[in-house]
């Protein structure tokens, strides 16, 4: 069984322009714990100031009463009582002592000798255990430590081994390991020491972060350092999603994650921290599960020829079939079938090429706008007739001073109504009269989760904009896009859209 201590919530946090407040601090451990599963989680750095010591308090109040309490760690320093006194007052038990890990840092930034600096981690071991705290032990620089000064990592090591400590944690702190001597060094420390629980911390400097954590556990090491979506200082750390995949597919190992919560997870950091998810990142990036060329998706009609073993649904993700040049007819029949649409060949052909003609003009198609295209392609508008909800007209009024306003009158099912509002904004406004419809008729109305712009690029003033904006709507997150000359009528079409998918 492999054991996953995450870190996002204090290497994590070191990612530039990343600051977690209080709540999301108690967001992402209750998510990390309690939904994902991880074995231990990382919180703080103690001394960082008064905000971070509240926070450390909330989450261990929290802790403490969900049994969660021996899961949270705090790195602390090698500074007698003082962090201790930090941690025990925050309500924590769990210290990760920052040590050095290297000949040329304990000379060079503490300007001490090996022996005054064991005696000093002793000092503190003690300390801790006197206060009923338990220790574990971060080599700082041990990457390059094992690789120039081996004698000193194992004077160190051999004056702390009978103290209390329950693990010695071997980072790569400048991310210069690779997965070659990442096992040497790895297997060097658990051949050495057999009765040690060693945990490793890969840092991703030359994107070798998973490679290494890969190393490391063929070497024999049981516990690994994740953060999700790999945020960190410089390059990150070794993400969570990689490294659960790996894990168990790879290695053939097991966790305590539930798998199918990462999606979840990796979404909540995104939001708390500002750092987008990369479309290509693997397990959670927005493309990874898209396939886009035909021949893909009709292989995957003929026994899943193009799927591995990460299936979207392990993740709580699933399939798409992208729609561009690379399309082909199998790629637009699977959208079809998700949509409850059957086509004769004929129909296929045409509709195929006017989607490879929009590829081409790099114009994003959606399965949203199938119908659509089939619509103009067959010179019918019976998907246009089989909308049970239209926009019959609006007004949208703007004024300097005053809040904008706009005018509605939509038919649902064959019935007209009509309201007006004021908002923020003119989407704003709409949206507002959109919902005042929708309370009269107890309706539910979708959470709008995200509002993106985008033109295409030289900026014109006459571009067009795409609008797509984010739902939630009885626990389903999707998405709806609008194109238009016009921002709020870009918006106002993605929208319609959006009320016309959760009435089907």
């Amino acid at each position: 069984m492999i054991e996953i201590m995450d870190t996002t919530l204090r290497d994590g946090e070191q990612t530039s322009g990343v600051s977690f407040a209080a709540h999301e601090k108690l967001s992402i451990a209750q998510v990390l714990l309690n939904d994902l599963g991880v074995n231990r989680v990382e919180i703080a750095s103690a001394r960082v100031s008064d905000g971070e010591f509240e926070a450390v308090k909330r989450v261990a109040a929290w802790a403490a009463r969900s049994g969660n309490l021996d899961k949270l760690e705090v790195l602390g320093f090698v500074d007698g009582t003082v962090s201790l006194d930090w941690i025990e007052s925050a309500g924590c038990r769990v210290v990760n002592l920052l040590c050095k890990g290297s000949y040329k840092h304990v000379t060079e930034q503490l300007r001490k000798t090996p022996e005054q600096h064991v005696d000093d981690i002793r000092t503190v071991v003690l300390e801790a255990a006197k206060r009923k705290i338990d220790v574990n032990i971060y080599l700082e620089d041990w990457s390059n430590g094992i690789k120039h000064s081996p004698d000193y990592v194992f004077l160190v090591i051999d004056a702390l081994k009978g103290l209390p400590i329950c693990r010695f944690m071997l980072p790569d702190t400048l991310g210069v390991l690779n997965p070659g001597n990442t096992y040497e060094y790895c297997k060097m420390m658990v051949d050495r020491y057999p009765d040690l629980r060693f945990d490793f911390h890969a840092h991703n400097d030359y994107d070798l972060a998973v490679a290494n954590v890969y190393s490391a556990i063929r070497a024999g090491i049981k516990g690994i350092h994740t953060t999700v979506n790999g945020l960190g200082e410089r390059a990150g750390n070794a993400p969570l999603s990689s490294v659960l995949a790996v894990i168990k597919d790879q290695l053939g190992e097991e966790t305590n994650l539930r798998e199918e919560k990462i999606n979840k997870a990796s979404r909540l950091v995104e939001t708390y921290s500002g750092v987008h998810i990369p479309p290509n990142k693997p397990i959670i990036g927005e493309h990874v599960f898209t396939q886009c060329a035909g021949v893909h998706a009709d292989g995957d009609s003929k026994n899943n020829l193009y799927c591995n073993d990460l299936l979207p649904e392990r993740f709580g993700r699933v399939r798409e079939y992208a729609l561009g040049k690379t399309s082909g007819k199998a790629n637009i029949r699977k959208n079809l079938e998700a949509l409850g649409i059957d086509m004769d060949e004929g129909s296929m052909r045409k509709v195929t090429e006017r989607i490879i003609e929009l590829g081409d003009k790099k114009e994003m198609v959606t399965p949203e706008d199938l119908p659509y295209i089939i619509s103009d392609v067959l010179h019918h508008d019976n998907a246009l007739e089989d909308q049970k909800i239209r926009i019959l007209n609006y007004s949208l009024s703007l004024a300097q001073g005053l809040k904008p306003v706009a005018t509605l009158k939509i038919e649902i099912n064959g019935e007209a109504y009509e309201e007006s509002a004021s908002g923020d904004g003119q989407y704003d406004a709409f949206v507002r009269a959109l919902r005042r419809i929708y309370s009269r008729l107890n309706r539910p109305f979708p959470m709008l989760t995200n509002y993106s712009v985008s033109i295409p690029p030289g900026g014109r003033t006459d571009a067009f904009v795409q609008t797509v904006i984010s739902w939630n709507y009885a626990g389903v997150d999707f998405k709806t896009r609008g194109l238009d000359a016009d921002q709020t009528e870009a918006a106002i079409k993605a929208t319609l859209k959006m009320l016309n998918k959760i009435e089907d």
